[in-house]
């Protein structure tokens, strides 16, 4: 007998995108409205949430089983569906170790451990491939990594992490157990102060505009603006805690830093 949950909703991508890299996708009943990975999940399945609001009545007619979240943000979604009697399981990964967990505890949840034991192995190739790569390089690449530009949010720590494995230094190392995005605002003069050879901006939702970047006199002096060294990560690769900021999001940090590197 199936014990295993038959009726997923997904409040997030990175879940829906895991289950489907799991061969799971056919437990999925339900998923955000954000979900880019894989793109066909939108064909496939009922758009029900966007990030901080889901559509509950919706929720409720899909008399789903298991209900996936993520973090502090989706609290008050959270409460309302414990309250209403449904099973709920939030994650709350901020690393790259904790994103492979997070995998992990996915997979036996659907019975798909041996699969998802897979996926991690795949996933730590990539973590191993680029870290060669960034120990080859003479000198590391200073970086800011930009999730936001009003107010300025430096990156949340995978992504630090994912820096410093490339083969960058993150400028803002220091912020990057700050958990929440209000503990990673910076300013313009702050930046400007530690010097970035490389500006990698990763506006959430948001196409990245280039021009406000180098509209800030503040950043007219670094090494990044002096040779323009500013390279847009789209934030479905990046931004998301799962597999893809582990292979495209990885690939593309990765890319751009070895571009700097060589004309260092």
């Amino acid at each position: 007998m199936d014990r295993y949950p038959k009726r997923i909703v997904c409040l997030t991508e990175e879940t829906t995108e895991t289950l489907y890299l799991l061969g799971a996708e056919a437990r999925i009943v339900g998923i955000s409205g954000f979900t880019q990975r894989p793109l066909r999940a939108r064909r496939e399945k009922p758009l029900v949430s966007a990030f901080t609001t889901a559509d509950l009545p919706k929720i409720e007619a899909l008399r789903p089983d298991l209900v996936l979240a993520f973090s502090d943000l989706q609290a008050d979604i959270v409460r309302e569906l414990i309250r209403t009697g449904h099973s709920v399981m939030t994650f709350n990964q901020r690393t790259i170790d904790e994103i492979l967990a997070a995998i992990a505890w996915l997979g036996a949840l659907v019975g798909k451990a041996a699969e998802a034991e897979r996926l991690i192995e795949q996933l730590q190739r990539n973590l191993d491939v680029a870290a060669t790569r960034g120990r080859s390089f003479p000198r590391r690449p200073r970086v800011y990594f930009e999730e936001w530009p009003d107010p300025m949010i430096a990156g949340i720590r995978w992504v630090s992490e994912l820096i410093e494995i490339a083969g960058g230094t993150d400028v803002y190392a220091d912020l990057r157990e700050q958990p929440l995005a209000r503990g990673r605002i910076v300013s313009a003069a702050d930046v400007g102060a530690r010097d970035p050879d490389l500006i990698l901006a990763s506006w959430c939702g948001k196409m990245v505009k280039p021009e406000r970047i180098r509209a800030r006199p503040e950043l007219a002096h670094t090494s990044a603006l002096q040779g323009d060294h500013i390279v847009e990560i789209k934030s479905t690769l990046i931004l998301q805690p799962g597999p893809a900021a582990l292979s495209d999001g990885l690939s593309a940090v990765s890319d751009a830093i070895a571009r700097r590197a060589a004309k260092l």
